[in-house]
């Protein structure tokens, strides 16, 4: 039987997570633990690219390990840590941050969206960001990430620098026995019918935490009563529902209210509209109330339970911590020998 696939992914411990991370990210990391070996990760070094308390990055970083569990990852079989506990991560990153070429980041776009116009008060941290998410993914030689359509770009430039890192070193990767293709291309997972959920209030911007409104967004840890309260009152249109896909082109809100829907069911786009087609945006957001509450009420349940028990949080991210060294200790020494670092044997 061949081995299979291995997936890496990190999420930012930047608190309030919510539907658009659920739906985007962490369903899909849970349905992924079926079909390859899963590497999860609390990117807490990304994290401090902006300015963060010390005190609430503590609480968030074990707040999205909760969620992780919570939502179905399963730490004992697979590998959930935080990812300052594994230094590698670090070290390979200042090696690709000579790999990489200036004019690689120089296109980064989101680096430009979140430094804003004040990009000389941005940290160095920030924009080089993207080497350092390129070394998360290589450290471990992963296969395959689960990216949204704003982390491709990202993705392209881990596979830039893995081909440049082979193509300037490709004599030494020979030399010490090495396959010439020492770091592997990433292909990016796509999957899920919401990848990209947006605001409750507009629905041409992404949910976003920052968003000043709570009513834009379901936090995982919402009660029922709220999350009801957030569907009901989110923004729609004075139109029904269409009966085909083709009719949500041009309504934003009535999209995502739909694809909400369809991710939280396990459903097409196409199967919520043949069965609440025609109909009123009140009859469908009742029943949106009841899958959600059904969905993520036992996720926010066990989230606020994990929360409390620090200790078997980081426990758990002490267990991944320790067997993701292994693996990417192992990376590390092959990258010193490669670029001609003297190390200890």
């Amino acid at each position: 039987m061949a081995a299979k696939e291995l997936v890496f992914s990190g999420v930012q411990p930047t608190g309030n997570l919510h539907l658009g991370n659920y739906l985007g990210a962490i369903v899909n990391f849970v349905k992924l633990q079926n079909t390859h070996n899963c590497i999860y990760c609390v990117v807490d070094l990304h994290a401090i690219t902006v300015w963060q308390d010390p005190a609430e990055l503590t609480r968030t970083i074990r707040e999205v390990t909760a969620a992780f569990i919570a939502a179905g990852i399963d730490p004992k079989k697979h590998i959930v840590f935080n990812q300052s506990q594994v230094s590698e991560h670090a070290e390979l990153a200042w090696v690709f941050n000579c790999v990489a070429r200036l004019g690689w980041l120089n296109r980064m776009t989101q680096f430009k969206e979140k430094a804003g116009k004040d990009r000389e008060n941005a940290s160095v941290g920030l924009y080089a960001y993207p080497n350092l998410m390129a070394a998360d993914i290589l450290v471990y030689r992963a296969t395959h990430v689960p990216v949204g359509e704003d982390q491709k770009q990202h993705l392209e430039l881990a596979r830039d620098i893995a081909q440049k890192f082979n193509n300037d070193f490709s004599d030494s990767i020979r030399t010490h026995g090495f396959n010439e293709k020492f770091f592997p291309q990433p292909e990016p997972l796509i999957t899920g019918a919401a990848t990209r959920v947006m605001s409750l209030r507009d629905g041409s911007k992404k949910m976003s935490k920052s968003d000043p409104s709570d009513y834009s967004r379901i936090n995982l840890t919402d009660d029922a009563d709220a999350i009801a309260q957030k569907i009901r009152k989110a923004k729609t249109d004075p139109e029904p529902l269409p009966s085909e896909e083709e009719g949500l082109k041009s309504r934003p809100e009535a999209d995502n209210l739909v694809g909400i829907y369809a991710a939280l069911a396990g459903q097409t786009r196409a199967d919520v509209l043949r069965e609440f087609g025609g109909g009123q945006f009140s009859g469908f957001k009742s029943t949106l109330v009841d899958l959600a509450v059904t969905k993520l009420g036992p996720i926010g349940a066990e989230m606020k339970k994990l929360t409390q028990d620090t200790a078997y949080v980081d426990a758990v991210l002490a267990d991944g911590a320790d067997r993701a060294r292994v693996i990417a200790a192992e990376t590390m020494n092959a990258v010193k020998d490669i670029v001609g670092f003297i190390r200890k044997k």
